[in-house]
């Protein structure tokens, strides 16, 4: 303990630190989150804290601190050094407490636990995957901000290639299992875990538990071994999120199989070449693939777009529907732009519905779904239309050859029909939430006048005083007959009615004398302390009643979650369909025809990258010919951004590309 008495807060401290000895921890004492010791020590580095101590001498110990309010800006910077951290926060009202404030760990953030948008990239997805070692090996992960849980097994020599495509922030692995591969151990956080929590027996108990199931059979998975290898490492990542969240993990509601056979493999070093996600020499997501790629509007769409470049489709059918969902938005351009502004106009209502479901949400979260709600209609009215035909509005011409469809394509089709407008919900929020709405529930004011009967009465109790005060003294002054009679205020005695001495004699009985100043009497009355007991509490009861008001509000969210996650699932793909039309229409891309034979045919190919990072003109398009083709020479290969046919030896720059 070095020179600091061992005090009952010090005490609690200790306690706290044995909970969670790898953790920084963040002791909230009054306004300020402290530390001690070796903690301060490493703080005062990272976070360039004062170093301090409240004793002197070399046994001293040693204390840096920050302001609550900054809590988020430093947690960031611990993340962003790759540590974790334990938020210890007061548990009781000081007010309330008898001796020393309760204090509990009530969260604990490692880099693949971050929830909150401060300290998260809207556009990427932030995993925490979890490794069961062996041959097959398993593989679980999860998207702790959006409740996304998938799991699968994979051939020993696959699993860098896996890490590599998920890109997790951290991975949990047991006591006694092998270590990552180095170049994997530098990207992200390796947090060792008991032997225990990887078995599968503990594995099955922890997922049963969780999604309130006698067994593990609808979940899709089989009973082989390279499947109770998924479960053994899904069940560690569901016992890692209990032990650190100590929250509500009920957005996480479904454990989803990961089939590879549906997507094209990868591996590490073939990933990191092409440069998908990050670039090689600084690891950067400007200057890669999906850089160049993202028109979306939403953090939704970005993180679902970079999901598909990862994972690229192997399904010819597949492939086809999405080709058809692009060119069907890029034939139509007045459609794309008005799904564009509708959807900027939307917020990310995947981790917004994770934050009400995990009761973390704001008032302010509650009012963004809201408004996202009132997006919704215009959205699914102009799929619809352009489902029963509606060519209102296509443009009078367009590029030869376009294709003026008058109906959807399948895919845009289903999604439309996915997107649930959820209007008993919307009616809700609109009718509660003010326009504006505060960062923190404990703030007030957030709920709308005319929601809630009692609330108003309150709040007009609170705020009317001075005209009650102005009425009763004039009913005062009337009744008793004294011209200088008036009612004041102070901290010691609350209201009172104030009398001259020249008109004493004018008192009636029935007023309780008080206080006698130079010149005058004091007085009370019953009705006048009644009155000052409901103006004085009204303000706080107020207060209270809009926070339960608020938690009811946040739990009809959640109620509704599945609902809301199968509409944000389909505003992400729309914005990602929607997002590639446009880049097709900005850079003159077209589409290719996907075949299923090993054959590669692309004349005039053009790099999409180095056409954005490059000056004009300084690359050169070039064909790509390899496969079974027995006459390779350019022909007609494929179709321009508006759907006519364009000669692989044409000089034009928008040349196509064909997968023959």
């Amino acid at each position: 303990m070095g020179g600091m008495a061992l005090t009952p807060m010090m005490k609690q401290y200790e306690e706290a630190k044995r909970a969670c000895p790898d953790a920084l921890l963040l002791f909230r004492m009054g306004d300020f989150y402290e530390m001690f010791h070796d903690d301060a020590r490493t703080a005062a580095r990272v976070l360039n804290l004062a170093l301090t101590s409240r004793e002197k001498g070399e046994n001293a110990t040693a204390m840096a601190g920050f302001p609550h309010h900054q809590l988020e800006s430093y947690l960031g910077k611990l993340i962003a050094a790759g540590m974790r951290a334990a938020v210890c926060d007061q548990v009781e009202d000081p007010k309330l407490a008898k001796g020393l404030v309760r204090r509990e760990v009530t969260r604990i953030v490692t880099p693949g636990t971050v929830t909150d948008d401060a300290l998260l990239d809207p556009r990427e997805n932030n995993y925490l995957a979890a490794v069961a070692s062996g041959d097959p090996a398993g593989l679980a992960w999860v998207e702790l901000s959006t409740g996304r849980f998938m799991a699968a097994g994979f051939p020993a020599h696959q699993l860098p290639d896996q890490l590599a495509r998920l890109a997790p922030a951290e991975c949990l692995l047991g006591e006694d299992s092998p270590p990552l591969t180095p170049d994997l151990d530098e990207r992200m956080m390796v947090t060792r875990r008991p032997d225990w929590a990887f078995s599968r027996q503990t594995a099955e108990q922890t997922l049963a538990k969780h999604f309130g199931t006698a067994g593990l059979e609808g979940f899709g998975f089989s009973d082989d071994e390279t499947d109770r290898q998924a479960i053994r490492a899904a069940g560690a990542v569901l016992d890692y999120l209990t032990e650190t969240q100590k929250s509500s993990l009920d957005h996480i509601d479904r454990l989803t199989p990961y089939r590879a056979s549906n997507t094209l493999e990868i591996d590490q070093s073939s990933r990191r070449s092409l440069e998908i996600s990050r670039t090689i020499r600084d690891g950067r997501r400007e200057g890669s693939l999906v850089w160049v790629l993202d028109r979306t509007r939403t953090p939704m769409g970005a993180r679902l777009l970079a999901e598909w470049v990862a994972n690229p489709l192997t399904d010819v059918a597949a492939i086809r529907a999405r080709l058809d969902a692009v060119e069907e938005l890029l034939g139509n351009p007045s459609l794309c732009a008005e799904l564009g502004e509708s959807l900027r106009r939307m917020y990310d209502v995947e981790r917004l519905l994770t934050r009400a479901t995990t009761g973390r949400a704001s008032p302010r979260d509650l009012s963004f779904l809201g408004r996202t709600l009132k997006s919704l209609p215009a959205v699914k009215a102009k799929l619809a239309a352009r489902a029963k035909g509606d060519r209102s509005d296509l443009p009078q011409s367009g590029p030869k050859g376009a294709s003026h469809k008058s109906d959807l394509s399948p895919l845009l089709a289903e999604l439309e029909a996915a997107i649930d407008l959820c209007p008993e919900l919307r009616s809700t929020l609109e009718a509660a939430l003010a326009e504006e709405c505060p960062l923190t529930s404990r703030d007030g004011g957030f709920i709308r006048e005319g929601f809630s009967a009692e609330l108003d009465a309150l709040r007009k109790l609170a705020h009317g005083g001075k005209q009650w005060i102005a009425r009763y003294q004039s009913q005062e002054t009337q009744r008793t007959g004294i011209p200088s009679l008036k009612v004041g205020f102070n901290q010691v005695f609350g209201y009172y009615i104030e009398v001259t001495n020249s008109h004493r004699d004018k008192v009636p009985a029935e007023y309780i004398r008080k206080q006698t100043i130079k010149n005058a009497e004091r007085y009370i009355t019953p009705e006048l302390k009644e009155y000052e007991e409901k103006v004085l509490t009204a303000d706080q009861q107020a207060n209270e009643l809009e926070y339960k008001l608020f938690q009811d509000l946040r739990e009809i969210v959640a109620a509704d979650r599945r609902r809301l996650q199968a509409t944000a699932a389909a505003l992400a793909a729309i914005d990602v369909l929607a997002g590639l039309a446009d880049l097709a229409r900005t850079r003159n891309y077209c589409r290719p025809e996907v075949v299923e034979e090993p054959v590669l045919r692309i004349i005039d190919g053009r790099h999409p990258v180095l056409e954005v990072v490059e000056p004009e003109g300084k690359f050169v398009p070039n064909d790509t010919l390899a496969g079974g083709c027995e006459n390779m020479l350019p022909s007609p290969v494929g179709r321009g951004a508006g759907g006519e046919a364009i000669k692989g030896n044409s000089a034009k720059p928008q040349a196509a590309a064909q997968f023959c």
